[in-house]
């Protein structure tokens, strides 16, 4: 077996072990339970568990900026909306809900363990920087407000995203919801268009908004 297909198989059979029996409780035995090598090949390959966790976390952070990278549109617009898509929308293959707990529990081992912080925050910057880019390249383009805080919007967007997986997890609430609100405050506050002298923003003189109230304020507080 070639290095490539070797990892390719710790990391399927760590997905595997983990959705089983979750980041508490999981060991290296079961992750090899869950591939063709035995115990001592994996402790060959990675030395404690904890090694092979973040080797797993790199992984999943090199698949995740590639389906970031993969988001597709002729407008920063679409590229925003697909975005959106693309975190919030379950495909064939999206994680099950054992596994995404397994990732919740990971992540909340971040503020004691420096190596899990240090990836988890390069996932966070990934997805920061990809959408502050779609933001500053929609300004620029005259589609999004010339006034965008393209840096606060992003961080922003970031906290949705991450609090809305995390509220699925944690209490079962859907995040169809989130990604309502999020798109409509797209619509509302990110396009460029006319604002009223209360700063509402105004299309057809109407606000038939029912989230205004909530979602519709800029994420660095009220101008």
């Amino acid at each position: 077996m070639s290095s490539d297909s070797a990892t390719e198989d710790i990391m399927s059979a760590t997905y595997r072990a983990l959705c089983k029996h979750g980041y508490a409780s999981v060991t290296m035995q079961d992750i090899a339970a869950e591939s063709e090598k035995s115990k001592s090949a994996l402790h060959y390959h990675y030395e404690r568990k904890h090694d092979l966790l973040c080797a797993f976390l790199d992984d999943l952070l090199a698949s995740y900026t590639d389906r970031l990278d993969g988001v597709e549109g002729e407008t920063a617009h679409d590229r925003l909306l697909g975005t959106i898509e693309t975190v919030f929308e379950p495909t064939e293959d999206s994680p099950t809900r054992e596994f995404k707990t397994a990732i919740l529990e990971m992540k909340a081992q971040g503020p004691y363990d420096e190596a899990f912080r240090e990836r988890l925050t390069k996932f966070d910057q990934v997805l920061r920087d990809h959408v502050e880019e779609i933001l500053a390249a929609g300004v620029e383009g005259g589609e999004f407000r010339a006034d965008l805080d393209v840096e606060a919007t992003a961080d922003f967007f970031a906290t949705v995203f991450n609090g809305a997986q995390t509220r699925s997890v944690a209490i079962g609430r859907p995040v169809d919801r989130s990604r309502k609100h999020l798109e409509q405050y797209v619509e509302s506050r990110v396009l460029a268009g006319d604002y009223d002298a209360v700063g509402e923003f105004d299309v057809d003189g109407e606000d038939d908004d029912p989230a205004r109230g909530n979602v519709g304020t800029s994420p660095e507080g009220s101008k």
